[in-house]
């Protein structure tokens, strides 16, 4: 992705669906199953609930204290967010699976942030259990982040081309 308009497209438009479904998630899962006995699908693998998660990803951080709690979990992810959309833009060799997936991380993580300066807390509903494993309870953010995650790691594993290495001149030597 070489021009800064379609970049800027496709993270406006990647931020916005994710964030978007996100909010529209946590209403609905607040509406139709605070309160509610959990509901289950496909043999009980996956688990509709509600949750109220003061902290980060499994609940990490939920029993900081009132000083630590919002730099930690507000303060800087806001930065590592900003610094990530500084990256995106900065960044010319970028491929768009790359820019996709760098926005897939930014919308998840502002979504989060944004329900913690709201609300306190963030709603995660979904819960799967498979085969004697299970997920912590996550909400669509957390999807988007973790889906951006696995589209960069085949970017990340892949071996880094040398640079080309440019031979100065010889020098005549001084003997």
């Amino acid at each position: 992705m070489k021009t800064f308009k379609s970049r800027l497209l496709v993270v406006l438009t990647v931020i916005i669906i994710s964030v978007g479904l996100d909010q529209w998630t946590k209403y609905l899962a607040t509406v139709h199953l605070q309160g509610e006995p959990d509901q289950f699908f496909f043999g009980n693998v996956l688990r509709l609930t509600h949750v109220h998660n003061t902290g980060a990803f499994l609940s990490i951080g939920s029993g900081l204290n009132d000083f630590w709690r919002p730099i930690l979990l507000n303060l800087f992810p806001a930065i590592l967010l900003v610094a990530l959309l500084y990256y995106i833009f900065r960044e010319k060799l970028l491929n768009r699976w790359q820019v996709v997936a760098l926005a897939l991380i930014v919308g998840g993580g502002l979504s989060n942030i944004v329900d913690r300066l709201l609300y306190g807390h963030v709603v995660d509903m979904l819960h799967l259990k498979a085969f004697g494993l299970q997920t912590g309870i996550f909400n669509v953010a957390d999807m988007a982040i973790m889906a951006g995650m696995f589209i960069m790691l085949p970017f990340a594993l892949r071996p880094q081309k040398p640079e080309p290495v440019h031979q100065a001149e010889e020098e005549p030597s001084s003997f």
